[in-house]
């Protein structure tokens, strides 16, 4: 038997709209996407870092936000790029291919994709 408690504080998280769960929604720990704006940083030559700046912003600092399908698209296109790398760990990728897929989803129907942060 562990001595390490089972229980563990709740964290702040980012639920994003068109997920992959039964009720459409997505859910991520906000400690992970500021992680995850690092890559999508890097994953641009330093020319292009002004089409990402938009998304490393908001992964730095999570709030709650609505992107237009067009946006969306673009997001996705770059999240996908991002989830590709061979030197990014398993959970990062996957991280940014969850984000990718809902943005295509929301893209795809020509819906608004919508970011909400929920408090612990």
């Amino acid at each position: 038997m562990s001595r390490r408690p089972a229980i563990h504080d709740a964290e702040p998280h980012v639920v994003t709209s068109h997920g992959a769960d039964f009720f459409g929604e997505d859910r991520h720990l906000v400690k992970e996407l500021v992680g995850l704006a690092a890559w999508v940083t890097n994953s641009v030559p330093y020319v292009d870092r002004k089409t990402v700046a938009p998304l490393v912003a908001l992964l730095e600092r999570p709030e709650a936000r609505t992107f237009p399908a067009a946006d969306a698209a673009r997001v996705s296109e770059q999240l996908l790029k991002v989830s590709r790398i061979r030197q990014l760990k398993p959970r990062a990728s996957a991280l940014a291919r969850a984000l990718a897929d809902a943005a295509a989803r929301a893209a795809a129907d020509g819906d608004v994709w919508e970011w909400r942060v929920e408090a612990a």
